[in-house]
């Protein structure tokens, strides 16, 4: 199998196949400057985050990262994205209080999300919660969620290693995949 053939099967867009990405790289350090030369140093405290983004669709890409100049497959993630479908569950994490920093106004949706499925869930599901229930010091979070995965056992597998406290799945149905995206499209 050529380099080419390779590549091409996992630097694509998972929910409509283009090939027209981009990678949005934010850099942010603190840089001492030497008082003799003017220069700044090696960063102190550096971070680089970033996003691998569908220019056809908009979809952010959590089964690519940037890496050494390059973007590359997440290798837990890219086959079940790019060769699975998606699947809808209809499921409800319980979490510790604690988890969930607002649970009313602009940012409640968010930090139910994120208490229910963390930072790896939330940038690769695509979630709706539907309301949320408090009992003690916990909070029963129930929502929708898609995802992509190859069957279900995989994609029941993929719910229970991302939810952050206990997990039911009330209900779990396969969609159709979108179409490849042809060349030429708009969306």
């Amino acid at each position: 199998m050529s380099m080419e053939s390779r590549i091409s099967s996992w630097l694509r867009c998972y929910r409509c196949w283009s090939r027209n990405l981009e990678v949005q790289v934010h850099y942010d350090a603190i840089r001492p400057i030497d008082p003799e030369t003017g220069i700044p140093t090696e960063g102190d405290d550096e971070i680089q985050e970033s996003v691998v983004q569908c220019l056809d669709c908009m979809h952010d890409q959590p089964h690519l990262t940037f890496e050494r100049d390059r973007v590359v497959p997440v290798e837990d993630r890219w086959e079940r994205m790019v060769a699975g479908t998606p699947w809808v569950a209809s499921c409800t994490v319980t979490v510790d209080a604690d988890q969930v920093e607002a649970c009313a106004g602009p940012e409640a949706v968010e930090s139910l999300t994120y208490g229910a499925f963390g930072d790896a869930g939330t940038r690769e599901f695509f979630t709706h919660v539907r309301f949320h229930k408090h009992h003690d010091d916990e909070i029963s979070v129930h929502l929708l969620v898609e995802l992509y995965a190859r069957n279900p056992e995989e994609a029941s597998e993929v719910l229970n290693n991302a939810a952050r406290g206990a997990i039911e799945i009330t209900s779990l149905a396969e969609e159709s995949r979108p179409p490849a995206h042809a060349q030429g499209d708009t969306h």
